[in-house]
C-alpha cells in the first residue's frame, strides 16, 4: 500500500471530505471540512479523491491549513469549522405532535445543528450586505442592525449545541 502525502485529497466514510496535513509511520493528520481536524490510521478505509505522492514536507502544516481554509471558503457556505458540543454528537432530536394518531419526528442532532449554523451564517452575510450598503442611509442601517441583533438574541436558545463559547448566539446585552 502506498503512503499518501501532504496535500492529499480523500473522502472518508464518517468524518467526508478532507486533506491530508501531516503523515507519520502509522496516521494521517487530516482537515475536514465540516469536521475539522481528526487522526485516522494509514489503513482505514478511505476513498482517494486525489493522491499526492509522499516526498519531502516542502510545504508547511500552517500554509496547507492557510490554503484549504481559503478554498473552502471561496467554494462553499462555510465561514469557519463549527463543531457540536461532544454531549450531542450522534444524538437527535425527536418531534412528537400532541396528536398521538401524527407520526413523530427524528432529526439526527448533527443535521440540525448544521442547519443552525447555516442560519447564523447567512445572517452574518446579510449584516455584512447591510452594512456595505450604499443605497440604505445610516438610519436604515442602524434600524436593520437592530432587527438582526434581536435574530440573534432569539437563537442564543441553541448556544447549549455549540461546542466553542465563542461561536454562540449573542443578542443584545443587558446593561
Amino acid at each position: 500500500m502506498k503512503i499518501l502525502g501532504i496535500g492529499s485529497r480523500i473522502n472518508h466514510p464518517e468524518f467526508g471530505f478532507g486533506v491530508v496535513t501531516n503523515v507519520d509511520s502509522k496516521n494521517y493528520w487530516v482537515t475536514f471540512q465540516e469536521n475539522g481536524l481528526e487522526t485516522i490510521e494509514i489503513n482505514s478505509e478511505i476513498e482517494i479523491i486525489e493522491a499526492i505522492e509522499d516526498e519531502l514536507d516542502t510545504v508547511s502544516f500552517y500554509e496547507v491549513e492557510s490554503t484549504l481554509r481559503n478554498l473552502l471558503k471561496q467554494y462553499s457556505d462555510i465561514s469557519e469549522v463549527v463543531h457540536i458540543a461532544d454531549k450531542w454528537k450522534g444524538g437527535k432530536l425527536i418531534l412528537e405532535p400532541k396528536d398521538t394518531n401524527l407520526a413523530s419526528k427524528e432529526i439526527p442532532m448533527d443535521t440540525f445543528f448544521n442547519k443552525i449554523v447555516m442560519v447564523r451564517d447567512r445572517i452574518r452575510v446579510m449584516e455584512q450586505k447591510v452594512n456595505a450598503s450604499k443605497t440604505l442611509d445610516n438610519q436604515d442601517k442602524i434600524d436593520l442592525q437592530q432587527y438582526i441583533t434581536r435574530i440573534y438574541g432569539s437563537l442564543t436558545t441553541f448556544n447549549v449545541l455549540f461546542k466553542l463559547k465563542n461561536q454562540h448566539f449573542s443578542g443584545v446585552k443587558s446593561k
